[in-house]
């Protein structure tokens, strides 16, 4: 209700003009006061004639200063545009993605795909049809040729834990806050879909931002009692491991230096899953390496092989983590997961990560035994070989010599396949940063998602590591670094091929068409394009290129390193053949 005026001419223009500033008010301001608030700066966008309307919304949100609060990042694809969300979301810890019905929204599924799978609180934004076209049974373009326009708000359903269409501009704020609070808290995407006649549409404004922005704490009882049970399950035991899996990081900063401070109450070996690689300081001296079955890095499975307790925070087990299911633990397990925690036999809900680990950190006995043993087991240091100069290039040698580019300021970025297994090889300094996108395990992700990062984390030096099979899928994207000018650098593997899926399973479909992949950045520069790029087949060029891309800082830097059909990492191909094996497991007779 709009207040009450006195019958002055001045008091009726003050009143005329506050009545047109709330009237004017729509849905797609609501939704973008709400993105500023929750923390997202840069919204990743493909535009198509259901979202216009919300991306001028979108577009002009100004900040106190009036400068624009969203800067609108244009993409190739859909696909390109998700997976560069998703890399935001990485870094900033939440992102929007914007495309239209239908034709965008299915392709963007994909990287919201991803986001599901690696715990992302991604927001996909779909534009859809007329509010007015259902009821009158028209038959639009970008659809599927009826007049049932639900389908897509039902397809959304399976990949978000939340998604909403609105119908009514008056259910915008509702919906929409519901929308944003279920991603933050579950730490998955969400979906809203937004009629095109309805961004424009007056709406409310929105009230405090903690009706999205509050947690949902921790049972201060169930708390008491899960800490006090985990205490007592440690305490029986005589060799206990610590094994980190990838959704540490997702329950925040203050769940990571809880289980520091645990780690060090206990005194015993910590391990990583592989995707959870740099969520345990690699320079701690209870680090003991990166858990992954038999090709596991500085006899991490030894260590936790022989432990009699294993408390596992944030781990996901599948075939990908467990090599085939051949590595899974041979222990009961304690895990701690981001709101419950599950003991042989029970689990408590109700409980955020870090305040368990906190308070467990306070209540367990110190135990040394797995640093004791794993001090017997840790093996030397390997020998590394320098390639001379004019010697063939080598898997071998593109890591040694990215090693020492890696500093406290990098995020290293790897590729699925081969990459993988060349990152987790390498040694992380202090705040070095490691993603990998190994549950969705797309390959391409890398291009968009490293571009979408380096936007929220300018500040950071970005390496990625990709295939030339897996740049094929996305190679777009690097236009889109050109264009903003990140001086990301991209190491290129070109072995002409998808070596990933021959170690799976070989054939033919696994070649592919070469690229002259440094000759296709050029072609991104255009007239106005700053980007640098060159290809490399042996040691001493690839030497003068890093050097080249360390002072190439007003554009990205591409690599092309040539390198043997054949040469792939020992890890990949005992991980392969075990992945096979598990993939031709015959069907269960019933």
């Amino acid at each position: 209700m709009l207040p009450y005026r006195s019958n002055s001419t001045s008091s009726k223009q003050t009143f005329m003009g506050e009545y047109m500033a709330s009237s004017t008010f729509t849905v797609g301001d609501y939704l973008a006061e709400r993105l500023v608030q929750i923390g997202i700066r840069h919204h990743f966008v493909v535009p198509g004639d259901y979202n216009l309307i919300l991306l001028d919304k979108l577009g002009g949100k100004l900040d106190l200063f009036g400068k624009p609060a969203l800067t609108e990042v244009g993409c190739a694809n859909e696909l390109n545009c998700s997976m560069a969300a998703e890399g935001y979301a990485r870094a900033n810890g939440a992102a929007a993605c914007v495309v239209t019905y239908s034709v965008g929204a299915l392709s963007a599924f994909n990287g919201t795909g991803s986001a599901y799978a690696e715990n992302l609180p991604l927001i996909l934004i779909s534009g859809s049809p007329n509010t007015n076209d259902a009821g009158q049974f028209h038959l639009l373009h970008h659809t599927l040729g009826t007049s049932d326009f639900t389908y897509q708000l039902e397809m959304a359903k399976k990949i978000t834990c939340c998604a909403v269409a609105i119908d009514r501009a008056s259910d915008a704020p509702r919906l929409i806050d519901r929308a944003l609070h279920a991603a933050l808290q579950a730490k998955k995407p969400a979906y809203i879909e937004i009629p095109t006649n309805l961004a424009g549409a007056p709406c409310m404004r929105p009230g405090p931002i903690s009706a999205v922005l509050e947690p949902v704490s921790s049972n201060a009882a169930v708390l008491a009692a899960t800490i006090g049970e985990a205490a007592a399950y440690l305490h029986g035991k005589q060799k206990i491991a610590i094994l980190v899996g990838p959704k540490l990081r997702r329950a925040g900063p203050e769940a990571e230096e809880a289980l520091l401070k645990l780690a060090e109450a206990m005194g015993c070996t910590v391990a990583v899953q592989p995707a959870a690689k740099g969520m345990f300081p690699e320079d701690h001296p209870q680090y003991t390496g990166v858990f992954w079955g038999q090709v596991s890095t500085l006899a991490a499975d030894s260590i936790i092989n022989w432990a009699d307790a294993i408390l596992c925070v944030g781990t996901v087990f599948t075939d990908y983590s467990t090599v085939g299911w051949t590595a899974m633990p041979s222990v009961p397990l304690m895990v701690a997961q981001m709101d419950h925690v599950t003991f042989p036999g029970s689990t408590f809900g109700r409980v955020r990560l870090c305040d368990f680990l906190g308070g467990l950190a306070n209540q367990v006995d110190r135990n040394t035994a797995t640093m004791v043993e794993y001090h017997r087991l840790r093996p030397d240091p390997v020998l590394i070989h320098v390639a001379g100069e004019n010697d063939a290039l080598s898997r071998k040698e593109i890591q040694r010599q990215v090693q020492p580019m890696l500093d406290a300021d990098t995020t290293l970025f790897v590729e699925t396949g081969d990459s993988w297994f060349n990152g987790i090889q390498m040694k992380l300094p202090k705040g070095a940063d490691f993603e990998i996108e190994m549950q969705w395990g797309h390959i391409g992700w890398s291009i968009p998602a490293s571009f979408g990062y380096a936007l929220s984390k300018p500040e950071r030096k970005v390496i990625t590591m990709v295939g030339d099979g897996s740049f094929q899928v996305t190679a777009q994207e690097v236009s889109q670094m050109v264009r903003w000018k990140l001086p990301i650098i991209i190491f290129l593997i070109n072995n002409k091929g998808y070596t990933i899926e021959v170690e799976i399973h070989d054939g033919l479909y696994n070649r592919i068409k070469n690229w002259d992949y440094a000759a296709l950045v050029q072609a991104f520069n255009s007239t106005d394009g700053n980007a640098a790029s060159c290809r490399v087949e042996t040691g001493g060029e690839l030497a003068s290129a890093i050097e080249m891309a360390k002072g190439h800082k007003d554009g990205p830097t591409l690599i092309e390193c040539v390198i043997h059909q054949d040469d792939c990492s020992r890890e990949l191909i005992t991980w392969g053949h075990y992945v096979a094996a598990a993939n031709a497991r015959p069907p269960v007779q019933m």
